[in-house]
């Protein structure tokens, strides 16, 4: 059901606010049509599961709080999932300081689908684009400001998962062969980064240096196999690359706050 709010053909130098509205239980374009618009639209999803896919290949299921930026001339079909129904938020809009955003690459359409969340708040600032009696003006500037917010939002998740994406591999690399000596300016090097920019990063990002988050893996390694039973301290020490049995019991403590022998004692069966 199209609930119409907003319909204009005043517009300012910068562009105009031409349409606004909330489709409810849309059931979108029937399959196989694609559609081309003469205008951008913001299309914020409120409810349902959707599919979106365009003329230049990009496809993407659409889901709660997922914002569909619609480019002018580019063929696209979004709607429900077959057998079920969606609703949305959509604002239309155009000018040439939205081709000048798309011309310099601020505005991509090989990028068109955002998660913005929470839905409340989202969707309150595409309501204030169409806030009666404003004038045209300040539209084109609130829609640019949401589309400002939308990109930044949208780095910094990016970046989020680029700092996970590269911690995930850098753990990984740490916690590998766990019974070799570790060499943190080989795995630097994997990495793509100097032994210093890889421990500085790392540190950020950890929260502990490549060399403590390694050496918890490694203590972490030895209680299993002082919980086995069939190793003596000393063989322990050797086959984990500590400098003597000295080494390994000070390293233990550190990190367990007992020694090994400790950690022995509270393993027994009590008598």
């Amino acid at each position: 059901m199209a609930v119409p709010l907003f319909q204009s053909a005043v517009g300012s130098p910068l562009g105009r606010v031409t349409l606004a509205g909330m489709n409810r239980n849309e059931q979108g374009s029937p399959p196989g049509q694609i559609r081309v618009y003469g205008s951008y639209a913001l299309v914020y999803s409120l409810a349902g599961a959707a599919h979106y896919e365009d003329a230049r290949g990009y496809e993407a299921a659409i889901h709660p709080g997922d914002l569909i930026i619609v480019f002018p001339d580019l063929g696209h079909r979004y709607g429900p999932q077959p057998g079920k129904s969606w609703d949305e938020y959509y604002v239309c809009f155009e000018g040439p300081i939205f081709d000048l955003w798309r011309k310099r690459g601020v505005l991509d359409p090989a990028r068109p689908v955002y998660h913005l969340e929470p839905l409340a708040y989202w969707r309150h600032r595409l309501e204030e684009i169409v806030t009666p009696n404003l004038p045209p003006l300040e539209r084109v500037c609130r829609i640019q400001s949401v589309l400002v917010d939308v990109l930044t939002n949208y780095q910094r998740d990016v970046a989020a998962e680029q700092h996970e994406a590269w911690l995930a591999q850098a753990r990984a690399l740490l916690d590998a062969d766990i019974e070799q000596p570790l060499y943190v300016e080989a795995i630097a090097r994997k990495l793509g980064l100097s032994h210093e920019t890889f421990r500085k990063k790392f540190v950020r990002l950890a929260g502990v240096s490549p060399y403590r988050h390694r050496m918890i893996r490694v203590i972490d390694h030895a209680c299993w196999l002082v919980h086995e039973g069939c190793l003596t301290n000393k063989a322990i020490a050797e086959r984990l690359s500590f400098s003597d049995e000295f080494h390994f019991s000070r390293r233990f403590k550190q990190v367990t706050g007992r020694s090994p022998a400790q950690f022995r004692a509270l393993l027994r069966p009590h008598k």
